[in-house]
């Protein structure tokens, strides 16, 4: 038997069955009118960005990162209680386009960028987190073309990572970002050539849970973007911190100590040395602030032994949930959070491999789970499905197309 993650809090039964936002999964299935089907809860996104805010000092700003989920209602949802939003493509420049949102609060991370992405920022206003020299110098002569200023800051590789995250995204060998060490030169190049300096992105992992890793990366970051500014001697409007706040999926996991993570940065906004004092500071959370929220639900097909095994047969799978499919990265599959949402409140019973409907070994949901007795047409749920699902899986495999999904 292998165990399954914890269920996050907030989600209660109704009449035996899992209800979210106090409406049961077959009255959410009638209002979809298909599955598989994504739920994704307002209540639960307000709380969180909410206790959030009340965790850490008031000065600093909190950003999205929509790549996350970029479901338009989410999208609209979070936008109205966040300080900006963080992209990392033209597709997503434009979706906060086309929800109305102030395009002057944006940023644009990713490397790659195309000319036409550039161009499209640059007229759009929107803060380009420079990937390379090369890429600066290509936006500077876009913005020359265009008679725009160009809003440039630049994302900084550093020498040092986040510990226990998940992915890492900085220290040593990258392709995301420009490395510490080359950073002050560039940001005196941007500042001649008379564009806006927007300041410096460290973003150094992601899906981190202890506390005591992100106070230090945290400590790290602020001391690396001072002496860079030291050196840089351009000034420092605003800092993007990243973020790497991350959630419990798996069996073990415990939540991430946020009241001890903003008090030590309470602590080390106190004590900031003079070339700080007035720089903008933000996080960058996608994960954290929408993860939990999430619910994937898909209903059993099918029903079957196999060598003395049982196995849940649904009609979703890893084209909607590549993460919990074990096929996002993770070395060693575990199994998310998984219940039996038609017997929410019922005791396990037997041990099933819940698996979806694509033709392939890799279409996995749950393995060895122990599990209330289900049959076809129960409906199985998925959590902390409200990050990196829909938007993160290969919806077109085999043809299946993607999920529906609401916002309630």
């Amino acid at each position: 038997m292998k165990p399954l993650g914890p269920v996050p809090a907030g989600f209660d039964a109704v009449k035996g069955e899992l209800a979210i936002g106090g409406q049961t999964v077959s009255a959410l299935f009638e209002q979809a009118g298909k599955t598989p089907l994504f739920v994704y809860s307002q209540e639960q996104i307000t709380q969180r960005i909410g206790d959030l805010r009340r965790a850490m000092p008031d000065r600093l700003r909190i950003n999205y990162a929509i790549k996350a989920n970029s479901f338009r209602p989410v999208l609209e949802h979070v936008s109205t209680l966040v300080d900006g939003l963080d992209i990392a493509s033209g597709g997503e420049l434009e979706m906060v386009e086309a929800i109305g949102f102030h395009l002057s609060k944006v940023s644009f991370a990713g490397p790659g960028k195309r000319d036409s992405e550039l161009e499209a920022a640059i007229a759009a206003g929107v803060t380009l987190n420079l990937e390379s020299a090369n890429e600066a110098r290509r936006a500077l002569v876009i913005g020359e073309r265009l008679g725009t200023t160009p809003r440039l800051a630049i994302r900084v590789n550093p020498d040092f990572d986040l510990k226990g995250s998940g992915m890492k995204m900085g220290g040593g060998p990258k392709p995301f970002g420009i490395d510490a060490s080359q950073v002050p030169a560039l940001a005196r190049e941007i500042v001649e050539a008379d564009c806006e300096w927007r300041g410096l992105h460290i973003f150094t992992g992601s899906q981190a849970l202890s506390a005591e890793a992100v106070i230090d990366m945290q400590a790290k970051v602020l001391e690396l973007a001072a002496r860079i500014n030291d050196d840089a001697g351009v000034g420092l409007p605003k800092l993007n911190m990243g973020g790497g706040f991350g959630i419990p999926y798996f069996a073990g996991d415990e939540p991430l100590d946020i009241a001890a993570v903003g008090a030590a940065l309470e602590e080390r906004f106190s004590a900031l040395p003079a070339n700080l004092q007035d720089t903008e500071f933000f996080l960058e959370l996608g994960r954290y602030l929408v993860g939990e929220a999430g619910v994937y639900l898909t209903r059993i097909v099918d029903r079957k032994e196999s060598y003395g095994e049982t196995y849940l047969v649904t009609d979703g799978g890893l084209h909607h949930q590549l993460a919990a499919s074990g096929n996002f990265g993770t070395v060693v599959r575990r199994n998310y959070p998984v219940a039996i949402a038609t017997r929410f409140d019922a005791e396990p019973q037997e041990e099933v491999n819940v698996v979806g409907c694509l033709c392939t070994p890799l279409d996995r949901l749950a393995d060895k789970a122990h599990l209330p007795r289900s049959d076809v047409g129960d409906i199985v749920a998925v959590f902390c499905a409200g990050a990196y699902g829909a938007s993160a899986s290969p919806s077109a495999f085999l043809g299946q197309g993607p999920a529906s999904e609401i916002l309630i």
